[in-house]
């Protein structure tokens, strides 16, 4: 195999492939990241963890066809650092078991493992067809991502569930997140083809990958799935991954229907004054209050160590007052989510969950569950 390539083209590929590569890696070939250099003027690179494979191509001046696998983050961190605009050279099979790269005055031989060893993820069929905008794809991901549980026991919660619903009469694609503590929850209009898509929980990485991967695109995404496995596909990458194997709990319990205490706010103020009051929160939760009365609301937190904190906002609010409390952090990240000026809370008692609204998006809802403060 004998290639030239650009060396910015090769980094923006292999900053997607080597993120997928675990650090600590008992099967040594996984650590590795496959070389193709083909007929067709691009040089693919593929890397798996046994549950996600992706694979990207990228333009390259191919002397001689060939492929190899070599280890993906000492690959990445050669080409980090090679010089802006340089041209990357890449031989393999002139010494045995190794690859050779060039560039300037540079030369590194880094050790190879054979193609052979390097697993094949077997995608299988899948029947259900659709393709989405990156926009909105980006969209979907965005809103519902900072509400995925990290608590490995329930895996099941460890993903987006994304699925087709209705929506008052209206079909729509829906995505889910929940940790427990806040849900988020976000539609779009279906797409033709995924009427009669089942049920899917997308795993936390997977979603972190494909977010990377349509970080500044413009292009439709191709997606295709079963129960098992779902595929994206873009104009020079394909991510396939295996799909969580678990129920997504009946998250339309946990939304208030009837909570009547409505308070709407500056979003941009309103989370400049909860980050501010909660530097006073010294504990893991970083809890703060919200003290609700006629035409304002008041932010405060207290901790024995540190002091306490508060601040008043002008807020939209008739009803009787109310105290609710609330993890600090939950807030922020639903309130970097809101795309309007202004966030809506509809409240029911400092016990029950909150309905958070945006003004900006109709579409997306989110639930906070209250805390004791």
């Amino acid at each position: 195999m004998k290639l030239t390539i650009e060396r910015t083209a090769l980094l923006k590929s292999l900053a997607h492939v080597q993120s997928v590569v675990e650090r600590r890696n008992t099967i040594p070939i996984l650590s590795n990241v496959r070389l193709d250099a083909g007929d067709d003027g691009k040089v693919h690179l593929t890397a798996t963890d046994m549950d996600l494979a992706i694979v990207e191509s990228a333009g390259a001046d191919i002397g001689q066809g060939g492929a190899t696998t070599t280890p993906a983050h000492t690959l990445y961190d050669i080409v980090r650092k090679l010089p802006e605009g340089a041209q990357v050279e890449i031989s393999s099979g002139t010494t045995d078991g190794q690859l050779e790269l060039r560039s300037g005055r540079s030369r590194f031989t880094l050790t190879c493992l054979p193609v052979e060893d390097f697993p094949i993820m077997a995608e299988g069929d899948l029947p259900h067809q659709f393709s989405l905008s990156a926009a909105a794809l980006r969209r979907l991901v965005d809103k519902t991502r900072f509400a995925i549980s990290t608590e490995e026991t329930r895996y099941y919660l460890n993903g987006i569930f994304v699925h087709a619903a209705d929506e008052d009469g209206v079909a729509c694609l829906r995505a889910v997140a929940t940790d427990g503590h806040r849900l988020a929850r976000v539609d779009m209009d279906l797409p033709a083809g995924a009427a009669e898509m089942p049920g899917v929980i997308v795993p936390r990485k997977t979603v972190a990958e494909l977010r990377k991967l349509i970080d500044e695109s413009e292009a439709e995404v191709a997606i295709a799935l079963s129960e098992t496995k779902i595929r994206f596909a873009t104009d020079n990458a394909v991510l396939t991954s295996k799909l969580i194997d678990g129920s997504f709990p009946d998250y339309e319990r946990v939304i208030p229907s009837g909570n009547d205490k409505l308070m709407q706010v500056d979003n941009k103020a309103f989370a400049e004054a909860v980050d501010r009051v909660s530097t006073i929160s010294t504990e893991k939760s970083r809890a703060i209050k919200l003290s609700l009365d006629k035409g304002k609301v008041t932010l405060s937190a207290a901790s024995p160590d540190a002091g306490t904190a508060s601040e008043e906002l002008d807020a939209e609010y008739d009803e009787a007052p109310i105290e609710i409390g609330f993890n600090s952090r939950y807030v922020l990240d639903m309130a970097s989510q809101i795309e309007g000026e202004g966030v809506e809370f509809l409240l029911a008692d400092a016990a029950s969950p909150t309905l958070v609204r945006d003004s900006g998006d109709g579409r997306a809802i989110y639930v906070i569950m209250p805390m004791r403060v």
